[in-house]
């Protein structure tokens, strides 16, 4: 018998839905004033993100079609920004996680991210604009639910831009395999991961030109424990690097038909990251676990309605 997810909180969650509320109102009108157009999220697809972990597979026939849930919209972010300029979504996500993601208290099956993308954009500005986010919300959150986070007992500190920027080999050097728990468990403002090995991640993440087999990646970690905030970079938008990656990855092209077709055609270069939204309000309540955010949380190995 799988194991039942025990009964939430309802003054919990009643303060963490408010909080979530905040969050969802401020960054769509911070992203709207930046120029950013709100696209609908895709809840399914031919192609979607393969992850650079194992998930349980999501795919299904569909009049003779293989269509996947939705694990992220990195593909139809980078093909809808080439006309759109500036997007974001508010996107579903389903990742059908190994039950030993269930002890992290940061994971969950089905979840949501505001997805972002902007044309001609550098890692550098998607930093900056995570960071403005960042700092914002935080604001926002401290000055509309004064009552919750009373109500919480949780302070919030409002960081500072720019954030601290360490460069993963380093971090992996001094802290090890386990350097981000490590970090986010030591820092005490957000910080970023960036130079990210090309081994580490997918291959629409888009290599370094001046530094061979690293990635123009950053991920954004939480203090006080709290683990990874975003993940995010510029995307490879050369078809000849594009194909050399996806085989460095031991994957088929097949996977990614329509989007390998779209990028033959000619992409601009473009650059984004996407912000878990329970992640984040998880963070801002102070919550030991993730699933005590929402109302109906599905957790990794666990029987969820």
């Amino acid at each position: 018998m799988k194991e039942v997810i025990e009964p939430l909180n309802r003054d919990t969650l009643r303060y963490a839905l408010r909080i979530n509320g905040t969050v969802r109102a401020y960054f769509s009108a911070f992203l709207r004033e930046q120029g950013y157009l709100e696209i609908p999220p895709v809840i399914y697809s031919t192609a979607t993100d393969p992850l650079n972990h194992p998930v349980f597979d999501t795919s299904f026939e569909y009049y003779g079609e293989k269509y996947s849930i939705t694990k992220s919209m990195i593909f139809h972010k980078q093909i809808a920004v080439q006309y759109l300029n500036k997007i974001f979504a508010f996107s579903p996500n389903v990742r059908l996680e190994t039950s030993d993601r269930a002890s992290t208290g940061r994971h969950l099956s089905e979840f949501t991210q505001i997805d972002i993308e902007c044309l001609k954009a550098s890692r550098d500005d998607m930093i900056s604009l995570a960071e403005d986010m960042i700092v914002g919300v935080i604001a926002e959150v401290k000055e509309k639910n004064k009552t919750e986070l009373n109500s919480l007992k949780r302070t919030l500190n409002v960081p500072k831009k720019p954030f601290v920027r360490i460069r993963y080999e380093d971090a992996f050097r001094e802290y090890g395999k386990q350097f981000e728990d490590l970090l986010s468990a030591k820092m005490t403002a957000p910080f970023w991961i960036i130079d990210i090995p090309i081994k580490e991640r997918e291959f629409y993440d888009r290599e370094d030109p001046n530094n061979e087999g690293f990635l123009l990646d950053m991920d954004l970690i939480y203090p006080e424990g709290f683990g990874e905030a975003s993940s995010g970079g510029e995307r490879e938008f050369e078809i000849e690097k594009i194909l050399k990656r996806v085989k460095l990855k031991g994957q088929s092209t097949d996977q990614f038909k329509w989007f390998i077709e779209a990028a033959s055609g000619g992409l601009l270069p473009s650059a984004g990251f996407g912000i878990g939204i329970e992640r984040l309000v998880r963070y801002l309540c102070g919550f030991p676990r993730i699933d005590m955010v929402t109302p109906f949380p599905k957790i990794p190995g666990k029987l969820s309605i």
